[in-house]
């Protein structure tokens, strides 16, 4: 009995060790140059296997890397499948539309549930050209598209949740893109309620610009290479999304495209006559759209969590010793003397132009989580190149903007472009100045610190921030202005003052009141999550200890 309560006891109480080194930073890139064993001392025999291994290693890292890539396509695509005909009815709420806030919970949920802002945005990018809704309308959607995107990062992250200190640092890199998009937002949102400054500076510019439309210049690189690997499983008819959302014929058209034929962007439900079955898996079979998704998502979460698991391990494999230092070295490394303020500036641009090749913000910052948590990449690396991503992606909404008539271009172009200098606006706004340069930073940090210490938080994270924060948001702003202000606007000066605390606690605590110096006057369950650890601890070890007395009793047996 004493030894089950033992293991039950050591079972439950796993978390701990990792936040018992108070003196060593959990976040600093080691770049010592020191190996474990010199080339000098090896033998010939084991500088052959070495110089071997490393070509082969970096193949088998590109082919995963690849795969992982192609893995995030299916997840995209399933989550196309099973919220295709949710967004479609969103976006016909052209009424709902006309309030800011509701606009902004829209495109989180549209973009959260489809995995793709550039998906959200083409839609976005079609109403305003056919009219449906009015471009000044399409700019809450716009920016609630840039935070939904970033649940790919935060569901990527979880696959590093075996180990407790990459699990921490890789929810830290994708949080940040989180936090950064949110305070845009909180800024940028009501001015642009109060002036329509985006509306107007993209209307002035478009009006000056002489353009016309071309089906033509849309390319996609990323898509090049990847599509004819998922095109052999699934293939997403993008139209009938589209002729949902625009109150077109056709609304029971299949999200799952089926029957490939030539008529293109028709908006009618296809069949068998006249057309051929298309040549992938998903098409050869009679699955709805919803049970073709679900079976999509569960592989391609199953990939991504393969995927990871060996990029992590080869990576680890790969960048050791001195190869490791000096990759990180040169990776997190700053210009020298008086340059050295350009380094973020250009890490910017990086990230825009890596951006702009592959034509998905999500992919290129899925991939830097990985680094970020294996120690390759800082987050105070991670954040400038998010921030290029942001400015990157909208080069895909500019292209599908020109992609359509001559007579719609000015409508089409003018939401691409207040796509893109929201971004290059939130920039402008946050990163030159230090002091607010490293307030995402430190809140990310934090976010990574606690599901660190209750790993349970990174879940409640992503549904409370994707799923049920808008819903809840969304509703409250169907009560009418009145009420939405009377609640919002004390939660939000709540959320502000409580985040200055905690900053000011760290940084100043002499400058705070001594009762404000920590949060100890405040009952327990309103400032530490032990409270809700120590229930959700005692579930899990009640769980764990009925299994593994009956597994006892029944090697008794």
């Amino acid at each position: 009995m004493e030894l089950e309560n033992t293991n039950a006891k050591n079972g439950c109480e796993e978390r701990s060790k990792s936040d018992s080194a108070e003196h060593v930073d959990p976040w600093v890139v080691s770049v010592d140059l020191q190996e474990t064993t010199k080339w000098k001392d090896l033998s010939k025999t084991e500088r052959a296997k070495l110089l071997l291994s490393i070509p082969v290693k970096t193949i088998l890292l590109l082919v995963f890397v690849y795969f992982f890539i192609c893995a995030l396509g299916f997840l995209t695509d399933a989550f196309q499948l099973l919220g295709g005909k949710t967004n479609a009815k969103i976006f016909k709420e052209n009424e709902v539309l006309s309030n800011p806030v509701a606009g902004l919970m829209i495109g989180i949920l549209a973009t959260a549930l489809i995995q793709s802002s550039s998906t959200t945005i083409s839609i976005v990018i079609a109403m305003a050209g056919s009219k449906t809704i009015p471009v000044r309308q399409t700019i809450p959607i716009v920016m609630g598209s840039n935070i939904g995107t970033t649940i790919t990062n935060t569901i990527v992250s979880l696959a590093q949740a075996g180990s407790r200190e990459e699990f921490r640092k890789a929810f830290g890199g994708a949080t940040i893109h989180d936090v950064f998009n949110w305070m845009c937002v909180i800024v940028l949102l009501p001015l642009e309620v109060a002036s329509g400054y985006l509306y107007h500076l993209t209307k002035a510019l478009v009006e000056s610009l002489n353009v016309s439309g071309s089906s033509k210049t849309k390319k996609d690189l990323l898509k090049t290479i990847t599509k004819p690997f998922i095109r052999l499983f699934v293939q997403i008819d993008k139209t009938a999304l589209k002729c949902k959302a625009l109150h077109v014929n056709g609304t029971s058209r299949s999200m799952l495209k089926r029957w490939c034929d030539k008529s293109g962007d028709a908006c009618f439900p296809l069949n068998a006559t006249g057309n051929s079955r298309c040549k992938n898996l998903l098409a050869q079979t009679d699955l709805s759209d919803e049970e073709a998704g679900i079976i999509l998502t569960v592989a391609a979460l199953l990939l991504i969590v393969l995927c990871l698991f060996v990029v992590v391990k080869l990576l680890n494999s790969l960048f050791r010793g001195t190869m490791a230092s000096l990759v990180k070295r040169f990776i997190n490394a700053d210009f020298p003397g008086k340059f050295g303020w350009l380094t973020g500036y250009v890490a910017i641009l990086v990230g825009t132009g890596m951006t702009m090749i592959i034509q998905s913000s999500s992919v290129f910052t899925s991939t830097l989580t990985p680094l970020v948590g294996v120690g390759i990449v800082s987050l105070e690396r991670m954040f400038p190149l998010t921030i290029g991503a942001n400015i990157g992606t909208t080069v895909t909404g500019i292209l599908a903007a020109l992609a359509v008539s001559e007579s719609r271009v000015h409508l089409t172009l003018q939401v691409a472009l207040c796509h893109l200098f929201f971004n290059i606006s939130g920039t402008i706004l946050y990163y030159p100045i230090p002091f607010l340069r490293r307030i995402p930073i430190y809140l990310a940090k934090s976010l990574g610190n606690t599901t660190a210490r209750y790993r349970w938080f990174a879940l409640v994270y992503l549904f409370g921030m994707f799923f049920l924060l808008p819903v809840s948001v969304f509703a409250l702003s169907q009560a009418g202005p009145v009420v939405f202000m009377a609640v919002g606007i004390p939660i939000l000066i709540l959320l502000v003052l409580v985040i200055f605390v905690n900053i000011l606690q760290v940084k100043a605590a002499r400058y705070l009141p001594h009762i404000l110096r920590d949060w100890e006057f405040l009952p327990s369950w309103l400032h530490s999550l032990e409270p809700y650890d120590t229930v959700i601890s005692k579930l899990m070890c009640a769980k764990c200890c009925r299994k593994f007395t009956e597994t006892k009793q029944d090697l008794k047996v």
